[in-house]
């Protein structure tokens, strides 16, 4: 029985109940114009659910209404912008009315109907409602009273229930918003991920280093040995502490929604960073940057940015040449810049991993090594559909 009346004590039961009560309002209205075609209000609203910034104000009542004190993401927010959507927003409108229309009905004539029976059980008679018209008084029908009041309470949750239900399928999100969210999230999960890997290599390569040379040291008992260990050890917290701020840089960007997170378009600032560092940057872009789909555009701008920090992390500020084309429905990157002392190990580690781990996300390659002719060689390539 608690369990029954658990819903009398919710203020969701009654901000459903508002929520179907306002489109009688319009009717209401309609009926002291033309009380014989109480049809108009709901032919009136075919036009307007075509309007794109109504699905945004139904989806903002749907919200406060229909699911309020939380944040429901099942009700979208913004406007129509589709035919599909503008569709769904006229289904969830006329909907609406024929709900609003029987919890009215209910909410009207069912406590009608219980004022009725008590009359009756007084002995007095009633003309109020046609079935009860030719009813003898008889104190019987006391025992019905609550009836009404009972199917009342039962419609006004039914109803509220179906007009959560159908708000949801009628009012989610679009199959294009859909996308755009699990595009957000896979990028922020793609993010933390590698801010996961960069914060284990960087902090943890800088912490395993000045324990060793503590205890080396110790161990040495010379101060010597103590001096160039102290050396090692702030050399490598140096060095931690840039990681570690440009990570935290990337962690607090993350927080912006993906529309502006920069894309390929922004590649200059990333050339004229590195050019400030000291490196000398040959950059050639081919092909019309602008048409790139965002997530492979904003990863690309990412694989770049790897791949120039790379550069001047192991092999210092050398000769450098980037190399973007967008050709035959595909992207293209390429950084090249030479080895130092020859060193055919230089330039791996965690970004290098994290690069070919977008280009696989994307479903594209990525080549990165020595190409055989003393230079290091960053390339991918990322499909555009």
């Amino acid at each position: 029985m608690a369990r029954l009346l658990r819903p009398l004590f919710r203020g969701t039961t009654y901000t459903r109940l508002l929520h179907l009560w306002v489109p009688m309002l319009v009717v209401s209205v309609w009926a002291l114009i033309d009380d014989g075609s109480l049809w108009v209000p709901a032919a009136v609203l075919i036009p307007i659910g075509f309007v794109p910034a109504v699905r945004t104000g139904e989806g903002v009542q749907a919200r406060l209404l229909l699911s309020p004190g939380h944040e429901d993401s099942a009700f979208s927010v913004a406007p129509s912008a589709t035919w599909r959507d503008r569709l769904r927003t006229v289904a969830w409108l006329e909907l609406r009315m024929v709900l609003g229309g029987l919890t009215t009905v209910a909410c009207v004539w069912l406590p009608v109907l219980t004022v009725e029976l008590v009359r009756l059980a007084l002995g007095q008679r009633t003309g109020g409602i046609p079935v009860l018209r030719d009813a003898e008084p008889h104190w019987g029908y006391a025992l019905l009273a609550l009836l009404p009041l009972l199917a009342l309470y039962g419609a006004v949750v039914v109803l509220g229930v179906l007009a959560a239900a159908g708000a949801r399928a009628l009012l989610g999100p679009s199959t294009a918003e859909r996308v755009a969210a699990l595009e957000e999230r896979t990028e922020q999960l793609l993010e933390r991920t590698r801010i996961a890997r960069e914060l284990h290599d960087s902090i943890g390569h800088a912490l395993t280093v000045a324990v060793v040379q503590a205890g080396a040291a110790r161990a040495a008992d010379s101060p010597d040995f103590t001096e160039r260990a102290l050396t090692v050890i702030e050399e490598t917290g140096r060095a931690a502490l840039e990681d570690l701020e440009r990570v935290l840089g990337v962690l607090r960007e993350a927080e912006r929604p993906v529309s502006a997170r920069p894309t390929l378009t922004d590649a200059d600032r990333l050339l004229e960073s590195a050019r400030a560092s000291g490196a000398t940057v040959d950059a050639e872009v081919t092909g019309p940057l602008e048409t790139v789909p965002g997530p492979v555009s904003r990863e690309g701008y990412r694989i770049l940015q790897e791949a120039l920090t790379n550069v001047l992390r192991h092999a210092g500020t050398v000769p450098t040449r980037v190399r973007v084309e967008v050709v035959d429905g595909a992207l293209s990157l390429a950084v090249r810049n030479p080895l130092p002392d020859g060193r055919a190990g230089a330039g791996r580690g965690s970004g290098l991993r994290g690069i070919r781990e977008r280009a696989a996300l994307l479903g594209g390659r990525a080549h990165t090594g020595p190409d055989g002719a003393g230079d290091w060689l960053v390339r991918v390539e990322l499909p555009l559909g």
